[in-house]
């Protein structure tokens, strides 16, 4: 017998294949968290959020979420639903912005489509962030940020206190004080 090379010594054993099921299961747990109603060859869901410059109108906000859905179809994708959500606070300064107007983009599309659209929207001096995540599924109906400000538009001025009336004896700083005792004066200690 013949010493062995280095070649034959080391010989890797074969990769396991694994059988899997619809969605991606392994045959051993068949347990996958990936929804089954889905068909494979429909495109993945997104949602994409921007916010622009303060100082921009309303008219070229509008023309900045045309310019992403021109994005998206023109690579085959498809938007779905776009909100404006207005002129809203910033919780900190982004370049040198307090305030921004936010818009969301619900889109399904190709992972190149929303790579183009990232890199559009990078470059755009006008967007001060985005943030494009991939999701299950839509939300139905208006988003929670436009829930939320149709709440703030049906409370009105006083906000959910309503209209209180009169406030009777709760005025100023004249009113009686009642049985107390006179303040001490302090002057003489």
């Amino acid at each position: 017998m013949e010493p062995a090379t280095g070649a034959e010594s080391h010989v890797l054993p074969a990769p396991v294949q694994f059988q899997t099921k619809a969605g991606g299961a392994s045959a051993l747990g068949g347990v996958s968290d990936r929804p089954k109603t889905r068909n494979s060859a429909a495109m993945p869901l997104y949602e994409h959020v921007f916010i622009a410059r303060q100082d921009l109108a309303q008219a070229q906000v509008d023309a900045l979420a045309e310019a992403a859905t021109s994005i998206i179809e023109t690579a085959g994708g498809k938007v779905v639903k776009t909100e404006t959500w207005g002129l809203r606070s910033l919780a900190y300064r982004i370049a040198k912005n307090r305030k921004g107007h936010y818009v969301m983009l619900d889109f399904e599309a190709p992972a190149p489509a929303v790579a183009e659209l990232e890199r559009q929207t990078q470059i755009n001096e006008d967007v001060i962030r985005y943030m494009t995540v991939r999701v299950d599924a839509h939300e139905q109906g208006p988003s929670a940020m436009m829930r939320r400000g149709e709440r703030e538009r049906e409370r009105g001025d006083r906000g959910d206190r309503g209209d209180r009336g009169d406030r009777g004896d709760r005025g100023g700083r004249d009113r009686d004080r009642g049985d107390r005792a006179p303040r001490p004066d302090f002057a003489d200690a």
